[in-house]
């Protein structure tokens, strides 16, 4: 397991349907080491801190694996690394693996992963296309999110040792088959609300679902 690109970026206006979005999907691969804080990289920043950002979602995974794929879907669309906004383009850690709560050392820092990433109108702008939106989370390959246990050092080429695995031994997939096409496994559901390791957002969004099931 290992990084294959590292990418950050500022925040930038783009026109959309009329409008000036500010937005920092857009980020470019750099060489060298970066330093990662408990928020985001040197040199990056989220645009939109009530919905991106924050202690939970500091740092954005995607599994490089994906990208054939979407080359499949897409003939002709070019998908530099960082197209769908990930700081951590991975090789080796597919969301079916990784458990919420696993942790990881990459470089001098370490991570810990917190939920899958729910793409946003954003991601349809970097596209081109808003129905791509719908598409990326239907996929199932969202990729996702780390908290930042340990401050440190990063960069593309690290290896990535996992130091920890998760409690409650919920995947990636879990959650977003929980949002998308398994909305009532009722079990699945108590392990997800009962997790200590899930961003607290998912959890209480399967807790309205579970209260809604008479759970």
């Amino acid at each position: 397991m290992r990084v294959l690109a590292l990418s950050v970026g500022p925040p930038r206006e783009v026109e959309w349907d009329g409008n000036v979005v500010l937005t920092s999907i857009y980020k470019t691969p750099v060489d060298g080491r970066r330093r990662v804080t408990t928020l985001n990289f040197e040199g990056d920043k989220q645009s939109d801190l009530t919905v991106h950002g924050g202690v939970e979602k500091a740092v954005y995974a995607y599994p490089a694996e994906h990208y054939e794929y979407w080359r499949g879907e897409v003939p002709g669309r070019e998908f530099p690394w960082a197209f769908f906004g990930e700081n951590l383009t991975t090789e080796g850690l597919l969301e079916g693996e990784v458990w919420i709560g696993d942790r990881f050392r990459v470089g001098s820092a370490e991570f810990m992963v917190t939920q899958p990433r729910f793409p946003c109108f954003k991601l349809g702008i970097r596209f081109g296309a808003m129905e791509f939106v719908k598409r990326f989370l239907k996929s199932g390959r969202t990729g996702f999110y780390f908290s930042v246990t340990q401050e440190g050092e990063v960069a593309a080429g690290d290896g990535i040792e996992r130091i920890a695995r998760g409690e409650e031994e919920l995947t990636v997939t879990d959650i977003v088959n929980l949002y998308t096409v398994d909305k009532n496994n009722q079990e699945l559901l108590v392990r997800a609300v009962r997790s200590t390791t899930l961003s607290a957002g998912w959890r209480d969004h399967f807790r309205k679902q579970l209260d809604g099931q008479g759970g």
